[in-house]
């Protein structure tokens, strides 16, 4: 079964959102070294129940909050969401460390992420 792994919450001023969540939730947030502008989000020890995710720019992003599901095949993945009305809308793309990563959307127009990392565990 394919579980959501990741979050990213979208915002016009990611500086601010950043000061916002980890001041009023106590999140760990941090500057990913990475090829675009995006904050890695922790939001509890490593082993605790929840999941942990990113803030980033909304110029893309048509909804506040987009979750990542974690799948075993990329490809088999979008051909699956295709064959039931949903659609491949960005991606497949690499990211370094990390895996393949694509977004789609839902028949009704509801964006999500999907992720075949590196290591699957």
């Amino acid at each position: 079964m394919n579980r959501p792994t990741h979050f990213e919450i979208t915002s016009d001023d990611p500086s601010s959102a950043v000061e916002f969540y980890s001041k009023a939730l106590g999140w760990k947030i941090s500057k990913w070294d990475g090829p675009v502008e995006y904050w890695l989000v922790s939001t509890g020890e490593e082993g605790s129940r929840g999941i942990n995710g990113a803030i980033v720019d909304r110029t893309n992003m048509q909804q506040p909050v987009v979750n990542t599901i974690e799948v075993a095949s990329l490809d088999e993945t979008i051909s699956s969401i295709e064959s039931c009305g949903g659609a491949k809308v960005a991606g497949p793309m690499e990211i370094p460390g990390v895996g393949s990563h694509a977004y789609c959307i839902d028949p009704q127009g509801t964006l999500f992420g999907i992720l075949q990392p590196l290591v699957i565990k």
